[in-house]
C-alpha cells in the first residue's frame, strides 16, 4: 500500500531491505533481523529477543507495571506447568485452546500419571489457587497480575506476531459482584489505549469482540485493534469478562454479607510482545524502523565525527553532549565504533529508528553548533548547542505527535463504510477496513470469513475515539436486520 517512489526506493536498497511497497512480508521479516531486535532460534517457531528488542520489551514492562501498581493490582508468579486436569474443567476452554497445546508427559524416562500442559494462559491454575484463598467479600478484590511466557503451537510464525513461545503479561481479578468485575474490564481497557496512543502512538479502536471472537470461556471479550501499513488489523490487546464460568469450574466463592455462598465474578486481561510488531508495522518506513520516542531504548544518538588523528577527541566531546542530554531526562547512545564509516552509521541508527540523530565533528565544536536530523524527517539543522540541548524533549515530543497524526490519519483514510457485499469484498482485497452492519449470526460471519478472509475485529464502544457512531441497517452479506446498532469493523488480520 506504501508508495515511496524512486528515490527512496533506492535509498531503501543501499540500506539492505525491501522496500514496504515491493513485499511488506519481506520488508517486516528483514527489520526485525537487521534491526538487531530478534532471530531464529533452534526451537521450532520460537524467537531469540535480542538485546534492543530486549530493552525495548523491558521498557514496555516498565511503564505497564508502574500503571497497574499504580491501579492496586500486585504481581505474582505461577507455574509455567499446568495440571491437564485443569485445562479441561472449562468445557469452552479446552476447546478453545486444544489444538494449541504443548504437553509433558513424562519426567526422564518416567511417564507422568497426568500430564501436564505449558501454560496458554493462566486461569485455570489460578482459580485453583484462589478457591484456596478466598472464603469472605472482605477478602475481594483480588487484583493479581505476572509477567511471564506462554506456549501455544502455531502453524505459520512471524517473529513478535505468531510465535510458539511469546512474552506477556496476565492481568486476573476477582470480584464480588458483576459491576466491580466489568468496572475493571473496562478501566484495564483503557489503560492499554492510553498506554497506546500516548506512549507508543498507536491510534486503536476500542471496541467489544463478537460472540465468533471471544476468548475461550469468556462472556465478553473487549480489544483494541490497530491498522498496521499494509492495512491488516493487529489485534493489540483485550480485557475479558469471564463472569462466574471459572468460578464455578474451580469453587472460587465467598460468603456474602448477608451470609449467602456465592461464586466470584472473575476477569483476565493481557498485552502481550505482538505490540512491538504493531510499533514496527505502524511507525515503520522503506529505511526500517521508527521508534516512538517515548518508549525508544535510545532516544538520540550521538556520532561524532572525525579523522584517526581527532577522533578520539571527539568521542570524548560526544559524551559531553550526551551528558547533557541526560541531565535533560534523555536516553542517548554515544556511536564510539572506529573503523567504520560515518555514512554506515547513519543508515544503521536509521534502520534502527532511533529517534533523533546528531553528529558533531571539530568544526561544530569551534562553532559551537550541532547537526541535528529527525529520523522522520529528510533535512538536517545545524543548531547552537546549547538549544539542541534544551529543546530535545520538545522535539522527542514532535516526533511522537507526528507518528500518531500520520498513523491516526493512514487508519481513518483506510477504514471504509460499505453497504453491499461486492464492494466490502473488493474494499478488502484493496487492503482496507471495512465497516458494515451485520445479523450477528456466527455462521455468516464464516461465511464472510471464507469469502475475503476478513473477520470482524470488534464492534466500537461507544465512547471509543474512532467510529463509534450508532445506527441500523441491513447485514452485509444475507440482508438481515443489523445485531450491534452500529457498523462492524471486518479487517484481514495478523
Amino acid at each position: 500500500m506504501t508508495k515511496d517512489g524512486g528515490k527512496q526506493d533506492k535509498k531503501a536498497q543501499q540500506y539492505g531491505v525491501t522496500p514496504q511497497s515491493v513485499d511488506f512480508n519481506d520488508w517486516y521479516n528483514e527489520v526485525v533481523k537487521k534491526a538487531d531486535l530478534a532471530d531464529n532460534s533452534p526451537v521450532a517457531g520460537a524467537m531469540v529477543v535480542r538485546p534492543y528488542g530486549s530493552a525495548l520489551w523491558e521498557n514496555i514492562q516498565r511503564w505497564l507495571d508502574d500503571r497497574f501498581k499504580a491501579t492496586g493490582h500486585e504481581s505474582l508468579i505461577f507455574p509455567t506447568l499446568i495440571p491437564m486436569g485443569f485445562i479441561t474443567k472449562e468445557a469452552d476452554h479446552v476447546e478453545g485452546f486444544a489444538p494449541e497445546l504443548f504437553t509433558v508427559n513424562k519426567i526422564g524416562t518416567e511417564e507422568l500419571a497426568e500430564p501436564y500442559v505449558m501454560r496458554p494462559t493462566s486461569e485455570t491454575i489460578i482459580g485453583h489457587m484462589w478457591s484456596g484463598w478466598l472464603n469472605s467479600y472482605r477478602d475481594l478484590p483480588f487484583l493479581h497480575y505476572q509477567w511471564g511466557s506462554v506456549f501455544r503451537a502455531e502453524l505459520r510464525t512471524k517473529a513478535f506476531l505468531r510465535t510458539s513461545e511469546f512474552y506477556w503479561h496476565e492481568g486476573h481479578t476477582a470480584h464480588a459482584d458483576e459491576t466491580e468485575a466489568r468496572g475493571e474490564v473496562r478501566q484495564m481497557l483503557d489503560i492499554y489505549h492510553e498506554f497506546c496512543r500516548d506512549v507508543l502512538a498507536l491510534p486503536v479502536v476500542r471496541g467489544e469482540k463478537t460472540a465468533s471472537e471471544r476468548f475461550a470461556g469468556a462472556v465478553a471479550t473487549y480489544s483494541i485493534e490497530g491498522m498496521m501499513r499494509d492495512g491488516k488489523a493487529l489485534q493489540s490487546g483485550t480485557s475479558h469478562y469471564l463472569g462466574q464460568n471459572f468460578s464455578r469450574a474451580f469453587d472460587v466463592k465467598f460468603q456474602t454479607r448477608e451470609q449467602r455462598e456465592e461464586f466470584a465474578h472473575t476477569t483476565s486481561w493481557a498485552i502481550s510482545s505482538r505490540i512491538i510488531g504493531a510499533i514496527i508495522m505502524t511507525h515503520g518506513d522503506d529505511f526500517g524502523l521508527i521508534m516512538p520516542p517515548r518508549i525508544a531504548p535510545i532516544q538520540v544518538v550521538v556520532i561524532p565525527v572525525g579523522r584517526k588523528d581527532n577522533f578520539d577527541q571527539m568521542v570524548e566531546e560526544g559524551e559531553k553532549l550526551a551528558a547533557e542530554l541526560r541531565a535533560q531526562g534523555v536516553k542517548v547512545k554515544v556511536d564510539k565504533r572506529d573503523g567504520v564509516t560515518n555514512g554506515f552509521k547513519y543508515n544503521d541508527w536509521e534502520l534502527k529508528g532511533v529517534p533523533v540523530r546528531i553528529e558533531l565533528g571539530p568544526r561544530d565544536l569551534e562553532s559551537g553548533v550541532v547537526v541535528v536530523k529527525n529520523r522522520n524527517g529528510d533535512e538536517k539543522e545545524t543548531l547552537p548547542r546549547a538549544e539542541a540541548v534544551t529543546g530535545m524533549n520538545a522535539r522527542l515530543d514532535g516526533i511522537h505527535d507526528w507518528l500518531l497524526s500520520r498513523a491516526t490519519g493512514f487508519m481513518l483514510e483506510h477504514t471504509i463504510p460499505v453497504d453491499d457485499f461486492e464492494t466490502f469484498a473488493a474494499r478488502i482485497e484493496d487492503g482496507n477496513w471495512v465497516r458494515a452492519y451485520h445479523c450477528g449470526d456466527a455462521d455468516c460471519e464464516k461465511s464472510i470469513k471464507e469469502a475475503t478472509k476478513a473477520t470482524t475485529r470488534n464492534v466500537p464502544l461507544d465512547d471509543a475515539e474512532f467510529f463509534n457512531e450508532s445506527g441500523e441497517g441491513q447485514c452485509v452479506k444475507c440482508a438481515r436486520p443489523s445485531a450491534y446498532g452500529k457498523r462492524v469493523i471486518f479487517g484481514r488480520q495478523y
